[in-house]
């Protein structure tokens, strides 16, 4: 019976600290400590979103009455500017649930138009970036030449 509790109980890899993940070999590039750190930290940012958008709806709800024309105005730019950021952390939750995935096929950390790694500096600046670099640069200096 204890051998099946031990089978049972998966041990959880330890938490890694980003100075941890940035002094790793590059052979222990997205083991499993590390794909664990990502996946916590998207899915941190993925739950801030989803609070924000929460706090956003219960805001909108508040119908704040004014006469004034001029209040009414600013109210109204109030809310414009929050829905715009909404909308922008819609775009990006969209990213974030791509990088999910991604952890869970196994090819998270990889280039999706090389196949090189990404590293872990740049991972762990923008942990919903799927591009290395260098392609993304490459994207960039194409879309300045030929716009979207």
């Amino acid at each position: 019976m204890a051998a099946k509790t031990a089978t049972a109980v998966k041990k959880q890899p330890r938490e890694l600290t980003e100075e941890e993940i940035l002094k790793a070999p590059e052979k222990d590039y997205m083991n499993e400590a590390q794909l664990a750190f990502f996946k916590k930290r998207l899915m941190d940012i993925r739950d801030q979103i989803l609070r924000n958008a929460d706090d956003t709806g219960e805001h909108l709800r508040e119908n704040e009455i004014t006469t004034d024309p001029s209040d009414r105005a600013t109210l109204e730019e109030e809310y414009t500017l929050e829905l715009r950021t909404r909308d922008r952390e819609r775009k990006l939750l969209k990213k974030v649930e791509k990088s999910l995935r991604m952890i869970d096929d196994g090819s998270y950390g990889y280039c999706e138009e090389t196949g090189e790694p990404i590293g872990v500096p740049r991972l762990i600046a923008r942990p919903m970036t799927t591009l290395s670099i260098e392609a993304q640069e490459r994207r960039e200096r194409v879309q300045k030449l030929y716009g979207d």
